[in-house]
């Protein structure tokens, strides 16, 4: 078990605050603006559910972004990965990214408390932060892409793989992972993906609004109904993420191939 004082202020890419309700709100930030998704703020997240879950005293969470977007993808952001090379990954160095993302996935559905996300606008990367939610709401300047993966070469393999086609249906959900159109807010919310469109300057009363009455209910029934409706979705996790992030991680190391092979072929 973990308290607060002892995760609230080691992220230097989130923000976390609670109130007397229990009510934990994660804002997603990067200098105090929108997130830009890279390799040290994937592994922040990475570090910080797995505490927001074993924290006891969280009655319900809410995920927020900061800023124009909710999350957003900028290749030049990565950088070199660790452990690979200045063409791209190897085995040694895709190893701690596929922890980071079991840990991810994993600890997101083992909160047991309901999770509110507040969209704040465009997701682009990960949008299954918000997307895993019990409530999802979105302001109308949101839409949702996966701009890191099938786009770039790279496998899609990372969960969005099982979360996409849960959503949206197989076949939908395999267009939207390599068609590469965004989805709206509207469509998101005749979709079901999303509950709610809210005005931006209501989005996180309306979250805490809908918080304090899951709050209010007994203890019991709100952690229990929590465990029983991500069920389905541990499940699909257990069965499916292992093999999709060996796929990812083998197509980034031949990107990674095929990179080392175009440059030594330009310099000779």
């Amino acid at each position: 078990m973990t308290t607060l004082d002892q995760y609230q202020d080691q992220f230097s890419c989130i923000r976390i605050s609670r109130d007397e309700n229990g009510i934990l709100l994660i804002r997603l930030h990067r200098e105090d603006e929108t997130l830009r998704w890279n390799r040290d703020s994937h592994l922040e997240v990475s570090r910080m559910l797995p505490l927001v879950a074993s924290d006891p005293d969280n009655r319900v969470v809410i995920i927020t972004g900061t800023g124009e977007y909710f999350t957003k993808f900028e290749l030049t952001a990565f950088g070199p990965p660790i452990g690979g090379t200045r063409h791209g990954h190897t085995a040694q160095s895709w190893d701690p990214i596929m922890s980071a993302e079991r840990s991810l996935m994993s600890a997101h559905l083992s909160i047991p408390v309901p999770v509110i996300a507040a969209v704040n606008g465009p997701a682009h990367v990960h949008a299954d932060i918000a997307l895993l939610s019990d409530v999802v709401l979105a302001t109308p300047r949101a839409h949702f892409a996966d701009e890191s993966h099938f786009w770039r070469g790279i496998v899609p393999g990372d969960g969005v793989h099982v979360v996409w086609p849960a959503l949206l249906g197989p076949n939908l959900g395999r267009y939207f992972l390599m068609a590469g159109k965004p989805l709206e807010a509207e469509e998101a919310l005749s979709r079901g993906l999303v509950g709610e469109i809210v005005e931006d300057e209501r989005l996180l009363d309306r979250a805490y609004e809908i918080a304090r009455k899951i709050a209010a209910y007994p203890d019991m029934n709100v952690r229990y109904t929590r465990d029983l409706l991500t069920r389905r979705y541990r499940r699909l996790m257990a069965d499916e993420l292992g093999y999709g992030l060996t796929l990812q991680g083998l197509s980034a190391v031949a990107a990674a191939e095929t990179n080392r092979a175009a440059e030594e072929a330009a310099v000779r």
